[in-house]
């Protein structure tokens, strides 16, 4: 039994009950006994040096590896408990070097001229469709849904959530709209068909690309929504009247915010808005996770909000609006664990075991995150111009209410036809 290890996990573990079998055999019974109880084995001395080392990125893999075995309850449980108690208590010196190891590595990677974006969309987002069918909604959003009101079903969550945004970009038929980071195209499909707008998507995905195109044109949209393998970053020639952004701006990471918002100033025209949808924290984070930069999101980066402002304010687009939406995305994400986990057999097939493990575990980390860490959702309208945006919030309750009934119409002449 690893006995740095045991210290650093009755340090950690004073709530909850987490049961702990070591490599050798003994099993310690950690916290006060209360809440759902988890235990936890670990098969080889290795595996537990590993931990103690670099508990961010090796507990992890560990995981996905079958060393670190969960017999009692599940992995969120186990990630549950940790996170309640607060994973700053893990830190010793060893491992505190190379946590500062890790976010120095991500700051000069974030800064670096190297354009990796397109292997850094691939790595997560050019894997089979099918595994994004086991969890995500009818129309594959694959970002926070609005749970408004409460105990709605996912799939009318994600509607909800194209409708919240729908309304705070005040589209107007006719105009023309870009979707920085279009993902499988239903944003675009549905500003389209609900507001009679003229869409681009573009992603760094083939394969979103490719599922894009296809579903644009099988519901008629080609002549209006259109999808382009294209950076944002040399977009040139071309101005829009709306901008929206969902949960693309974590992969631009911290070194090019001001890049960002400057080229979205030049992208939009002088009258325009832009609805930002991103995920964000209470402080300044200065790296990510080390698991999930390295196995999911390579590259990516959760910032706070006193991150993001400054390089609003230098490209001089004006805030407009800020929500800060803070329980929904762990709402979100607990359907998505929860569709994942009871489909596995379908998962493994697709992949394996090990990548099945992977997943299930970047479900259950990011649930933990919001639900532990105060991870929230920001939206942040933004606009060139003084006087686009009313003064008072009402228009969106009212915009909603009238992109609702446009739901239910087609909704029954979809119904009609079958």
């Amino acid at each position: 039994m690893n006995a740095a290890l045991l210290k650093l996990l009755r340090r950690l573990v004073q709530k909850g009950t987490l049961a702990v079998i070591f490599s050798s055999g003994k099993k310690v019974v950690l916290g006060d006994g209360t809440g759902k109880p988890a235990t936890i084995r670990i098969t080889d001395a290795e595996a537990e040096r590993a931990i103690l080392y670099d508990p961010g990125l090796k507990f992890g893999e560990m995981y996905m590896d079958g060393r670190v075995v969960v017999e009692e309850g599940d992995i969120f449980d186990v990630l549950s408990i940790i996170k309640s108690n607060g994973v700053e208590k893990a830190a010793t010196f060893a491992n505190s070097i190379v946590a500062l190891w890790h976010v120095l590595r991500q700051q000069v990677k974030s800064r670096l001229p190297v354009n990796r974006n397109r292997y850094n969309v691939a790595h997560h987002y050019d894997l089979d469709g099918k595994l994004f069918n086991l969890f995500l909604d009818e129309d594959w959003q694959y970002s926070c849904a609005y749970f408004h009101p409460p105990g709605i079903s996912l799939d009318e969550a994600q509607r909800a959530k194209k409708r919240h945004i729908a309304a705070k970009l005040l589209l107007e038929p006719g105009q023309k709209v870009l979707e920085v980071g279009s993902g499988w195209g239903g944003m675009a499909m549905y500003l389209a068909e609900s507001s009679g707008v003229e869409v681009t998507g573009i992603t760094l995905s083939e394969e979103q690309l490719k599922v894009s195109r296809e579903r644009a044109a099988r519901r008629g949209l080609s002549d209006r929504v259109r999808f382009e393998l294209q950076d944002y970053r040399t977009m040139q020639g071309r101005q829009f009247d709306r901008i929206v952004s969902v949960g693309m701006f974590e992969h631009v990471g911290i070194g090019n915010y001001g890049n960002f918002f400057r080229k979205m100033k030049e992208l939009l025209k002088p009258d325009g808005v832009m609805l930002l949808h991103s995920i964000g924290q209470i402080y300044k984070p200065w790296a990510t996770n080390p698991w999930i930069e390295k196995y999911i999101f390579p590259g990516g980066y959760i910032p706070a909000l006193s991150e993001v402002l400054p390089p609003v304010e230098n490209s001089r687009l004006l805030v407009k609006d800020i929500e800060i939406l803070p329980m929904h995305y762990a709402w979100t994400l607990r359907a998505w664990r929860e569709r994942f986990v009871a489909r596995r057999d379908e998962a493994v097939k697709l992949y394996d075991e090990r990548f099945f493990r992977m997943w299930e575990f970047y479900l259950a980390a990011s649930e933990t995150a919001f639900l532990y860490d105060k991870h929230f959702i920001f939206q942040i309208q933004l606009s060139p111009s003084l006087r686009t945006v009313p003064v008072s919030r009402d228009y969106i309750e009212a915009k909603e209410r009238e992109l609702l009934e446009f739901e239910k119409t087609r909704r029954r002449l979809e119904l009609v036809a079958v």
